[in-house]
């Protein structure tokens, strides 16, 4: 899906580097923009690049008594990340939590009415760019880049892949047989999938994606077919179709996302996967507000899920961004979702995912 480059309208910015050196494992580079956003904080924080920088940005960050991130993260995967956090730091991760869409509109909202409360954004690639272009992210670089897969890393630097989901279709393991499993899109067309397919509302980033690599016209035509023959359920939330797959209510979803199936399985609930090509990821990223109210804690968090948090995430069946601690899978062909593009292009995809998916379900 071809599309331009991200616009920045940001002035050419000078770097100052922060050295967070024995053993802590993001360098951070703060913006003469930043810093005079944050007063002296980051331009302190920049100067001092001695052995001692690690264990000041701890102490400041403990001084400020807390940071405030924005994030999509489910309740369960929220918690576990601010135990080990809190327990590392003795800060107190304070958590915000809603869709990408409410994040990006709370985030937008509020830095236009002059209310600067969030520290750090966690949420999906497409917002994660939007937050970008709204100009509310403070560019960084961390020496943890050199571990992270390539498709993490933004040409501006200004929000990082943290983990990848990877878009599967789940399945009632108790209602779909094995043999029964469609092995391509095309096979939804088979009357056999009458009344039992569900998807989320707001896949449209996914849906261009997949239509792309399909052929457009070709991909049109088929999730066109596909609903108008079989029906389709609509549903808000990746959580709630997969819990909705458990529940039989919707037998097979299209476009849940693996990890959460996975856990899920491995928990003994009657749900399993399949990956259709084109099989799509799409990074999950964090990034620093520009006008946090607590840069050091802000700093240190987003350091946190560049490292400590890769190997929990991996524990917890995420494909996490360092991929060092959990290589990409080998079983399937990755197409990674280009943020900027499907900003580029969400107008459009929007459109044809509300008339030929969502308005014409049932």
């Amino acid at each position: 899906m071809m599309g331009s480059p991200a616009n920045s309208k940001f002035p050419v910015l000078l770097s100052m580097l922060v050295c967070l050196s024995c053993g802590f494992g993001a360098a951070l580079v703060a913006s003469p923009a930043a810093a005079q956003d944050s007063g002296a904080t980051l331009a302190d924080l920049a100067a001092d690049a001695g052995p001692d920088g690690a264990a000041k940005l701890v102490a400041g960050a403990k001084k400020e008594g807390g940071v405030t991130v924005y994030t999509s993260e489910t309740v369960d995967d929220i918690a576990v990340l601010s135990k080990a956090f809190e327990a590392k730091y003795g800060v107190k991760l304070n958590v915000w939590r809603g869709s990408s869409e409410d994040i990006l509109q709370r985030g937008v909202v509020e830095a236009r009415g002059g209310r600067f409360d969030v520290d750090a954004f966690e949420t999906g690639a497409t917002t994660m760019e939007s937050l970008h272009r709204e100009q509310l992210l403070q560019a960084v670089d961390a020496s943890a880049f050199a571990d992270l897969a390539p498709q993490a890393i933004r040409p501006h630097h200004e929000w990082i892949g943290t983990r990848y989901n990877i878009f599967v279709a789940a399945y009632n393991t108790g209602v779909i047989a094995g043999n029964d499993l469609p092995k391509s899109y095309q096979d939804f067309l088979d009357p056999r999938w009458k009344d039992k397919l569900g998807i989320e509302q707001d896949d449209s980033d996914w849906f261009g994606t997949v239509v792309d690599a399909l052929g457009e016209q070709q991909g049109l035509a088929l999730f066109h077919d596909i609903v108008a023959n079989n029906g389709i359920s609509v549903r808000k939330g990746h959580t709630l179709l997969t819990n909705l797959v458990i529940s039989g209510e919707v037998p097979l979803a299209i476009g849940t996302y693996l990890y959460r199936v996975a856990q899920l399985k491995n928990r003994g609930a009657p749900i399993d996967w399949l990956a259709l090509a084109p099989v799509i990821a799409r990074f999950e990223g964090a990034g620093i507000a520009r006008r946090a109210p607590h840069p050091y804690a802000a700093m240190l968090y987003l350091d946190f899920m560049l490292t400590d948090a890769q190997e929990i995430l991996a524990k917890r069946d995420f494909y996490p961004a360092d991929i060092k601690v959990k290589p990409m899978p080998t079983n399937m062909t990755l197409t990674f979702l280009d943020p900027a593009q499907a900003l580029d292009q969400n107008e459009k995809w929007s459109k044809y995912y509300r008339d030929i998916v969502t308005h014409q379900a049932r």
